[in-house]
């Protein structure tokens, strides 16, 4: 087991990239839900980035 230490070395590093996440850019929240709402640039990319994706 000492000799295997990738899994050690790898823990710090994140998965995932926060920058580009939908809660990234909130534009407002809804009262009772508490449901972000993105920016209206943020909706556009979003869209943008599934139609260029597409199979």
């Amino acid at each position: 087991m000492a000799e295997n230490r990738f899994k050690e070395k790898s823990m710090g590093m994140p998965v995932e990239k926060h920058d580009t996440a939908a809660w990234a850019n909130i534009a407002s929240v809804k009262k009772v839900s508490r449901v972000t709402i993105p920016s209206e640039m943020q909706t556009e990319n979003a869209k943008e980035y599934v139609d260029t994706n597409e199979k």
